[in-house]
């Protein structure tokens, strides 16, 4: 939100209050509190009538500082607040020299100068400045609706860039733009976004460090945009809370962050295969679902996870959580016909209730819907007719949805699509008494965390999985996300990208897409090219809206396209995997945009067409019908992972790739694992393992995990700088496996 009117007015109605100058200071071992006046006071008189800034400094957890801004301490605090799981105690030491005094906590330091103006001054471990809140940097604002806003404004360097924020669809890099932190339903194509995360990474010359706003509800940023050289955030309430993350290096911010607010589960092996969907407005029985099961295997296309989308409950009763037994009369027999031939299944859910569901008077009865203030049950026709909203602020309620969806796992259910979650009421009452305008954003947390717990306790650890639309801070733990509703086009195949790229960057480490595009149908050429983009992605889906997304309705080379990368997928699992474990122990996402794994090549830090898949496999998907595209190798030899061609970086590449290629590179002095069943991806991963040694690998440990992400073998390969040749040293009890330049598939 802006408050000003150019660099030197106030816009009509607003009256600003800067933090100006130091009052006094009480301070603790491991933090301190600093009261502002919010102007020069040079006499007695000054500080009546005047209002006065409480400012508190704290470390929540190692490398993180926390700033607590407060003007009236009285106002009543509803909730909900950021679950924050990695929070920690006494890992800040405060030192007072005179009139400066500093909190430390790892290689971060904030400073204060008491006698100077008002300066919250951070600095990395070599005291190098990482970002500063002076001059109008601590302040709130009044309007002429009476509105009450907080305020925070950091610094940004010289050749400062700003990401993240969610899962957002504009431009990668976020200088110069306005965002608000405020669930929709918008689709990829515009600044609305189904996943708010009021966390932003940035990156300069001088390194990189976070900003996460903890605060749920909506949260207004000016990004280099109200003010140039500053990062502006708001919210109206009486206080702002903001933690400043320490790098120095993109990956130690994300380590940080995650820790903080809790690092993704591990998704089971079976989920990186394809899943293939009924799409959603399409007629679909049995036969249906059995004839797209049976054109899969007779083209030989692997497929792992068949979902039906919404119309597996009848029309007008969404949730019911009931197979429609006019289309599915034999549920049970059905899933069990479809699990013989090695499927795992997925099934839509949402969280409201439609008035015609048998659920709805036996929830309305419980009192597990949400409420309009004067006791009435929040209801509208948006999406279902009648439709209510579950309130897992009830933990009653959370125990119904959860037993509902119990009987689908006991039918046969693997996993749940949890769509929607994003149009949340603020004109309600919440069981808990939370504020609506907080639970707004913060509901989705709340509806997936159930889901995904119930699953973890009826599948066991490591096997739940969701498909889920809509998250916000902390939601990362609960995998996988997908990008939401796009178009049928190659420019949406682009804004999905950079969505996704933008998520990764707020602690997401899965992510996933609709395979061609939800709206409309696409052209063959576009199904083709978001084939190869989608099977090189952490999770691969085939969904539609209207119209079905098998791959033989684009024709038979369609057909050999799926094939062709769903088998390569299926290779990479060892790889693939080794990566996934890194994004749960760490949270370093599976996807990793090139500014991750190359923040010191300046050309890297806008790139948002191309990505890192795991830390060794560039990929840079096809975005033209006629198979030209344009991407970046960084410094090294690269070795193309089809063809074995090696190339030279630092270098911008033209080319043109037919349907069955892409620019797809390992990166130097890397050794990438490849399994040989390419029919599943959860298979036997040692078994004829291949190692891919690239011509700068001279001393590379390589590590298979297992299924659960532990390691299952070990390999060094040592290469003789002069002969040229590979030797490798597999852990005891091993084989050592065969060595290679490029995959022959």
């Amino acid at each position: 939100m802006k408050f000003t009117d150019g660099f030197w007015l106030m816009r009509d109605g607003v009256q600003a209050s800067y933090a100006t100058e130091v009052r006094g200071v009480r301070s603790d071992a491991d933090r301190f509190t600093a009261h502002a006046a919010i102007k020069r006071v040079e006499r007695r008189g000054d500080t009546l009538n005047s209002p006065l800034l409480t400012v508190d400094c704290f470390s929540p957890a190692e490398g993180v500082i926390g700033v607590r801004t407060t003007h009236l301490a009285g106002k009543r605090r509803l909730g909900p607040d950021f679950a924050l799981p990695g929070t920690d105690t006494g890992v800040g030491a405060v030192r007072r020299d005179g009139d400066l005094i500093e909190l430390t906590s790892g290689p971060l330091t904030v400073r204060l100068d008491t006698a100077a103006p008002w300066e919250l001054a951070f600095s990395d471990a070599d005291g190098r400045p990482v970002t500063s809140a002076g001059r109008k940097g601590t302040a709130f604002f009044t309007t002429g609706d009476g509105a009450h806003h907080m305020a925070g404004r950091l610094a940004l360097g010289v050749g400062e860039q700003v990401y993240g924020l969610g899962e957002r669809f504009t431009p990668f890099v976020k200088n110069g733009q306005v965002v608000d932190m405020w669930q929709a339903d918008g689709g990829t194509s515009s600044e609305q976004a189904y996943k708010n995360v009021p966390f932003s990474l940035h990156l300069s010359p001088a390194g990189a460090y976070g900003v996460f706003v903890n605060h749920p509800g909506k949260v207004s940023y000016e990004i280099g945009s109200e003010s140039v050289g500053h990062m502006q955030f708001s919210v109206e309430d009486q206080s702002l809370e903001y933690y400043v993350v320490a790098g120095p290096t993109p990956k130690e911010v994300l380590r940080r962050y995650t820790a903080l607010t809790g690092r993704p589960a591990l998704p089971p092996a079976w989920s990186f295969g394809l899943w293939l969907t009924t799409s959603f407005t399409t007629q679909y029985d049995e036969e249906t679902v059995t004839s797209f099961v049976d054109g899969m295997a007779e083209r030989d296309i692997p497929l792992s996870v068949f979902h039906f989308d919404c119309f597996w409950m009848r029309e007008y009763e969404w949730s019911n959580f009931t197979w429609d037994p006019d289309v599915f009369p034999d549920p049970e027999g059905m899933l069990a016909r479809l699990k013989e031939r090695g499927l795992k299944i997925s099934v839509w859910i949402n969280p409201y209730i439609a008035q015609k569901s048998d659920l709805f008077d036996e929830a309305a009865a419980a009192g597990y819907l949400v409420k309009r203030p004067n006791g009435d049950i929040w209801q509208w026709d948006l999406w279902q007719a009648g439709m209510a909203l579950v309130d897992f602020t009830n933990p009653e309620a959370g125990a119904w949805f959860k037993s509902k969806l119990k009987v689908l796992l006991d039918q046969g259910v693997d996993c749940f699509k949890t769509d929607f979650g994003e149009r949340i009421p603020t004109d309600v009452r919440w069981h808990d008494g939370s504020d609506p305008e907080r639970m707004h954003n913060y509901y989705t947390h709340l509806y997936n965390r159930t889901v995904f717990e119930l699953l973890e306790k009826e599948r066991g650890t490591g096997e739940a999985v969701l498909f889920a639309r809509s998250a916000t801070a902390g939601g990362q733990q609960y995998p996988v996300h997908w990008g939401g509703d796009c178009w049928s086009s190659f420019g949406a195949m682009a804004e999905s990208l950079r969505g996704g790229l933008s998520l990764s960057l707020s602690g997401f480490g899965f992510w996933s897409h609709d395979i061609g595009g939800f709206e409309g149908t696409p052209d063959p050429a576009v199904f083709k090219r978001w084939l190869a983009f989608g099977l090189l992605s952490s999770h691969s889906r085939l969904h539609g809206s209207s119209s079905y997304r098998v791959p033989w309705e684009f024709g038979d080379e369609a057909v050999d396209v799926a094939r062709l990368f769903t088998r390569l997928k299926h290779r990479l699992m060892p790889y693939l995997y080794g990566a996934a474990a890194e994004a749960q122990q760490a949270g370093v996402p599976l996807m990793r945009p090139m500014l991750l794994e190359f923040p010191g090549d300046p050309t890297a830090r806008a790139l948002d067409r191309q990505y890192m898949l795991g830390p060794d496999l560039l990929v840079a998907p096809v975005f033209t019908a006629d198979g030209d595209v344009e991407y970046y190798l960084p410094e090294g030899t690269w070795t193309h992972l089809l063809t074995g061609e090696h190339v030279q970086g630092p270098a911008w590449r033209r080319e043109t790739h037919g349907f069955d290629s892409l620019p797809l590179y390992v990166r130097p002095g890397a050794v990438l694992p490849l399994g040989s069943d390419t029919g599943r991806p959860d298979g036997d991963w040692l078994e004829d393992l291949t190692l891919l040694v690239t011509p700068d690998a001279h001393q590379v440990t390589v590590t298979v995990p297992d299924h659960s992400g532990r390691p299952a073998a070990v390999y060094e390969v040592t290469r003789d700088a002069t002969a040229g040749a590979a030797t490798v040293t597999p852990s005891a009890g091993r084989e050592a496996p065969r060595t290679v330049g490029s995959v022959d598939l």
